[in-house]
């Protein structure tokens, strides 16, 4: 029986096998990434460390960065799914490491907070949305430009107003905040987006088996936090002054950067919330807290046709 060493050299020496091999090494090396990698650190890399890291190489083309080949996290075509690689000197070769890619950091950051708070459900649609898929008629053009300059600029703890996207139902207002927390997971930053209604029924409930103060915490100190179709709830004085005042006071003392969805411009958000569910008039409570939405958020008009229809 011939060896396995004997094996591999006659095949190594095979002149099938020699241009496969050539073939292969070529093709690796003539990845736009890779070449870029090699000529950005040229003074280092020698042609000894390419070839004995040609397996490194090959593995890095052959995988998905950015989820740039992959249809979905499910469909992840990675060796790791949900990780990408990225190139790396270590020593006197060059390695891999691998990184979670933006779809597994948005889903670590939703399965971790949806253990909290289960109102954090949004709509698989939201969860994918892209500015590149967002039809961006002429009356929701300052919209894209307010939340691209934000992703632009964004830095942690950077005094940094959030949006307050307000327009009629069904013009993309909900999309827009699942684009920006989709270009902030590209970012590794974490963002939450949550439904008001939902969550502050769920706040009432939370009260009886203990949640309350800990979902309140949570709330608080998320590095971005986006309340959807806030002014759809029924106002009652405790939502009101205990549970969203108290998280929109500390967002502003904190300068944590806030978003928001609605109906209702602020002036008719105002007159929303001044009004609770038994019909009593409090002005002065209204307007404290849209001091507060105003100090952590710049309005914009998201206009132009129904999406949905």
């Amino acid at each position: 029986m011939e060896r396995i060493n004997e094996t591999l050299k006659r095949l190594a020496s095979s002149e099938n096998f020699q241009k496969r091999y050539e073939k292969m090494r070529n093709d690796t090396l003539r990845d736009p990434e890779i070449r870029d990698f090699i000529t950005e650190h040229r003074d280092v890399i020698t042609q000894e460390m390419v070839d004995k890291s040609l397996s490194k190489l090959y593995e890095f083309k052959d995988q998905s960065k950015n989820c740039d080949r992959c249809p979905s996290l499910e469909g992840c075509i990675n060796m790791m799914k949900g990780y990408h690689p990225e190139l790396v000197l270590t020593r006197n070769s060059i390695d891999l490491i691998y990184e979670r890619c933006p779809r597994k950091v948005m889903d670590d950051e939703k399965r971790k907070n949806e253990k909290l708070i289960k109102s954090l459900y949004v709509p698989r649609d939201i969860l994918e949305a892209t500015f590149d898929n967002f039809q961006s008629y002429s009356r929701r053009l300052d919209a894209v430009d307010k939340a691209t300059d934000f992703l632009m600029n964004y830095e942690t703890n950077k005094k940094q107003k959030g949006i307050y996207f307000h327009g009629k139902f069904g013009v993309g207002k909900s999309y827009l905040l699942g684009a920006i927390a989709n270009e902030l997971a590209e970012k590794q930053i974490s963002s939450m987006i949550v439904y008001v209604p939902e969550l502050l029924r769920e706040m009432k409930s939370s009260i009886a088996d203990s949640t309350l103060n800990e979902k309140i915490e949570a709330l608080k100190n998320e590095p971005i936090l986006m309340l959807d179709d806030i002014g759809a709830e029924a106002v009652s004085s405790w939502t009101r002054d205990e549970v969203l005042g108290p998280i929109l006071q500390f967002r502003m003392l904190e300068n944590l950067p806030t978003f928001f969805t609605s109906n209702f411009n602020f002036q008719e958000l105002e007159h929303h919330l001044t009004y609770s569910q038994r019909g009593e008039e409090e002005k002065m409570k209204a307007r404290r807290i849209m001091e507060r939405i105003r100090s952590l958020s710049i309005p914009v008009l998201v206009d132009g046709p129904n999406r949905r229809i």
